[in-house]
């Protein structure tokens, strides 16, 4: 009896041993699938709770002549960073600016304390590259006086200006711009669901955000206009200003308005109307504001440009004519400031 209790309590031992080690086996056979996360979304719920930049009223941009009173007045508090390239650089700059490449621009940000600074000014050639780089600074929080120079430095000096605003304002497409009512905008759809930094919280995407938008440069976020108009039906064009600017003076034939005032890109209002199917263009009056509010959405994972120079290098005449806001008049922009040459 005995050798019969122990013989049993073997087999029940083993058999025990054998479960064990099959439901081990089959738990590591079966790994658990994590929930599949849309990126846009938590990086958009962030945002609009932590820093909702796009949306308030601050400005963006500080005028050469504010720039070059605060260089005068308290030089130690202003820090300019030009991100123009070497040779731009080299001939001609503001006195004390430091040069970063644009791709470096976020990491060289991250290694000074910008709140020592009453003003960052971030210049370029024309203001829109520092506009689109202001915005994903600002996206980050912390950077509220960080700061693009309005027309870049083609306002410092008419020498930065040959190539940029002045050789860019055109009435090329005076014709063809109409004064009719915005079509409907889209209905309401999903936000993207192309972003794959491999992050699960906001302030992770985010950061991975706008290290890709600084690595991948500029100039894949913008369009001239000629490559707008000449293939409208390619594109979703969003017209960003006021309802009474849109109809006057005047609109790209088919573009949908989206009013700033109504605070168009939050996302319980008319954000999710932007297709995630086809590229859009945004365009203003300069390329600048454009360029700034562009770059928020390209954050949330649009594929969006914003048409460089905007409707100063489409109608500029009916701007001029029309005393019309962020007309560029080189007589009044562009202030002939002093500036210093070499590295």
């Amino acid at each position: 009896m005995y050798n019969r209790i122990i013989i049993n309590l073997f087999f029940f031992i083993i058999f025990s041993a054998i479960i064990l080690f099959n439901s081990g086996c089959s738990k590591e056979e079966e790994p658990v699938t994590p929930p599949e996360i849309n990126e846009s979304e938590i990086l958009l719920n962030y945002l609009e709770s932590n820093n909702d930049y796009i949306n308030n009223s601050s400005t963006f941009i500080i005028t050469a002549s504010d720039v070059n009173t605060l260089r005068i007045t308290f030089p130690t508090k202003l820090l300019v960073i030009d991100i123009r390239d070497e040779a731009k650089y080299s001939n001609g700059h503001i006195e004390g600016a430091v040069r970063v490449d644009f791709s470096n621009l976020y990491e060289y940000i991250k290694t000074i304390n910008t709140a020592s600074y009453t003003k960052v000014v971030i210049a370029c050639c024309a203001g829109q590259t520092s506009a689109y780089g202001v915005s994903l600074l600002r996206a980050i929080g912390g950077n509220t006086n960080v700061f693009s120079l309005k027309w870049g430095m083609s306002s410092w000096d008419s020498t930065f200006a040959q190539n940029y605003w002045l050789a860019n304002i055109s009435n090329a497409y005076a014709t063809q711009f109409v004064n009719t009512p915005s079509p409907n905008k889209n209905p309401k759809g999903q936000l993207p669901a192309t972003l794959s930094t491999g992050k699960t919280t906001g302030p992770e995407i985010l950061e991975a955000r706008v290290k890709e938008l600084f690595a991948a440069g500029y100039e894949v976020a913008t369009l001239p206009a000629i490559s707008v108009m000449q293939s409208l039906n390619s594109y979703y064009v969003i017209s960003y200003r006021t309802d009474a600017l849109y109809l006057n003076p005047g609109h790209i034939p088919g573009s949908i308005n989206y009013d700033p005032t109504f605070l168009p890109f939050k996302g319980s209002n008319d954000l999710t109307t932007i297709p995630t199917n086809k590229t859009s263009v945004l365009y203003c009056f300069t390329g600048q504001t454009s360029s700034y509010v562009g770059a928020y959405l390209r954050l949330l994972g649009y594929d969006i440009k914003s048409l460089t120079y905007g409707s100063n290098s489409m109608i500029y005449d009916i701007m001029l004519n029309g005393n019309f806001t962020n007309t560029f008049i080189p007589a009044n922009e562009i202030k002939g400031y002093p500036y210093v040459t070499g590295n």
